[in-house]
């Protein structure tokens, strides 16, 4: 019932992990899909982590090249360069916000322009994280800027809702990616972590894919600056039981 037939999405970081799912969730929704990365398997290839105005406005060129009625822009990009607090340096909170928050932000900039000039009623998605409300140790530059992104949902949904265009977000809780090869390597930190989600479970990034689907289809016209928390209820479980 719900499907993105006709229309066109540019996924960053979409060549892995969740990017990844997403993209491929689009691509059976019947979406047509651009995909950027760091990998030479993407179609636009670019590192966002260094980029300025220059590359922005790079990306979209590309982007609309290769699909001219792009009206979906899914803000997946990030990455984590945290040490702990007292090692952390300008550098690396600098590309960390540059990253995580400031790309993102400039996409959308640059993309709501040419959809409000052609009068196209676009579509934002940014990638969060239960991050963005729920700190972890040695983790302050990430969860910083994860928290930021969640507010950046709502006020460029403020923005940019009068025009017509729709920002939402998804936050995934822990999933299994490139990122997360711990959980194989500790089977009781992975056991640990299933015990602090009330389903109990740890899946892979394809249970990103459907939640992206809906917030970008015209199913949601009416949902609008939400943050879906894609996490197995592991945000509101307070703490859980001790094990027996």
């Amino acid at each position: 019932m719900i499907d993105l037939k006709g229309h066109a999405a540019l996924v960053t970081g979409a060549t892995s992990g969740v990017g990844k799912a997403i993209a491929e969730a689009f691509t059976s929704a019947g979406s047509a899909v651009v995909t950027h990365g760091l990998e030479s398997s993407a179609q636009i290839s670019a590192d966002l982590s260094t980029i300025w105005e220059t590359g922005i406005e790079e990306v979209f060129q590309k982007t609309i090249a290769l699909a001219p009625d792009c009206d979906i822009l899914v803000n997946n990009a990030g990455a984590f360069f945290d040490v702990p607090f007292d090692q952390m340096t300008f550098e690396r909170f600098e590309k960390t916000i540059r990253l995580n928050v400031q790309a993102g932000y400039f996409l959308t900039q640059r993309f709501a322009k040419h959809w409000i000039a052609k009068n196209v009623r676009g579509r934002v998605l940014f990638t969060g994280s239960i991050n963005g409300r729920l700190a972890e140790p040695n983790s302050t530059a990430y969860d910083i800027s994860k928290g930021a992104v969640e507010m950046m949902v709502k006020t460029l949904a403020v923005a940019l809702a009068p025009k017509g265009i729709r920002v939402n977000g998804i936050a995934p809780g822990l999933v299994r990616t490139n990122a997360t090869t711990w959980l194989d390597k500790s089977p009781e930190r992975a056991r640990w972590m299933e015990l602090h989600t009330p389903n109990g479970s740890v899946p892979g990034p394809e249970v990103c894919g459907p939640g992206a689907v809906y917030l970008c289809s015209d199913a949601a016209e009416h949902v609008v600056g939400q943050m879906l928390l894609v996490d197995g209820g592991m945000s509101v479980w307070q703490q859980p039981s001790m094990p027996r």
